[in-house]
């Protein structure tokens, strides 16, 4: 269908996970209207705990986001669309939304939390286990892994970090899989730290826990193996509106200040797709800022201020 959202809302949210809801709740409770548009493609869906986050430790993430859309729903100014968001264009009052079935919607401010969409490394059995027994982040997962042996698939050198981390949870191997050298100071750095250098390149991962078969024929088992994934931003919108991004060791972000606004006036980013790591916590922690920000913004900025600085 096409057409016309006829309302114009204080705040379209594209990105119904833990941030956007977050920033949705602080702006219903100011008893403003807004939109949220969501794909359910949370980043966690993969992964069947959650960890680390005050008051939900160790509930699967799906019931933690339904529960919050749930309270979210109480608040009679949120209404929720179920689809994705494919164009962003600036107006003289605001933003205009296009979603996938070619209807606008209209809104004073917009706030991206769209996530990112994780790259993996192309090794055989590796994608099936993501979320499982693969991991990308040791204090979401580490501690459940009851101190056995861990993993650690380099992807580059920034994969020195991952392996001078797990120590604290667990015998830590480093598997170079032709990724990278470590020079001799790192290789000082990483004996420190007791952990074992594999070589060999990597042809498969099997099971679960994970065997990792190597290209020599061996085969390693571990607890759990750790990778650090390069991310992308899960949508361009920020980009179609001209929002200004930076580069990270393993991908690129949204800019944000401090209140979590953009380059753009009136566009504010959180979650994911705002930052160089993540954690249901600290997305959760954006969105409160992201949306009282918003709030803000729309209390102490005259509109036709705010649109003239673009």
């Amino acid at each position: 269908m096409n057409g016309n959202d006829t309302t114009t809302y204080d705040a379209i949210i594209v990105g119904g996970s833990y941030a956007g809801i977050a920033a949705a709740l602080q702006l219903a409770r100011a008893r403003r209207r807004v939109l949220v548009m969501d794909e359910g493609l949370r980043r966690n869906r993969f992964a069947s705990h959650s960890h680390g986050f005050l008051g939900q430790d160790g509930r699967p993430p799906g019931d933690i986001a339904a529960e919050a859309r749930a309270q979210l729903m109480r608040y009679p100014a949120v209404t929720w669309m179920t689809g994705r968001a494919e164009k962003a264009v600036r107006t003289s009052k605001g933003f205009e939304i296009t979603d996938s079935d070619g209807t606008g919607h209209r809104a004073r401010r917009l706030l991206i939390a769209v996530g990112v969409v994780d790259e993996l490394p192309a090794i055989p059995g590796l994608a099936e286990r993501w979320g499982c027994s693969v991991f990308h982040c040791p204090y979401c997962h580490g501690y459940e892994l009851m101190q056995g042996r861990i993993g650690v698939v380099a992807v580059s050198g920034h994969s020195m970090h991952h392996a001078l981390m797990l120590p604290d949870w667990g015998p830590t191997t480093l598997l170079l899989n032709g990724a990278f050298e470590p020079d001799a100071d790192q290789s000082a750095h990483l004996a420190r730290r007791g952990v074992t250098v594999e070589t060999a390149l990597i042809s498969g991962i099997d099971s679960d826990p994970p065997e990792v078969a190597l290209a020599d024929g061996r085969k390693l088992p571990f607890a759990g193996l750790f990778v650090l994934p390069r991310s992308r931003v899960a949508s361009p919108l920020a980009a179609q509106l001209g929002c200004a991004s930076e580069d990270g060791p393993l991908g690129t972000h949204i800019r944000v200040d401090a209140m979590q606004e953009t380059s753009i006036p009136g566009v504010f980013a959180c979650g994911d797709a705002a930052r160089a790591a993540g954690s249901v916590a600290l997305a959760v922690g954006a969105g409160t800022i992201a949306g009282t920000a918003l709030h803000r913004s729309l209390l102490f900025c005259e509109d036709d201020a705010l649109f003239a600085r673009a």
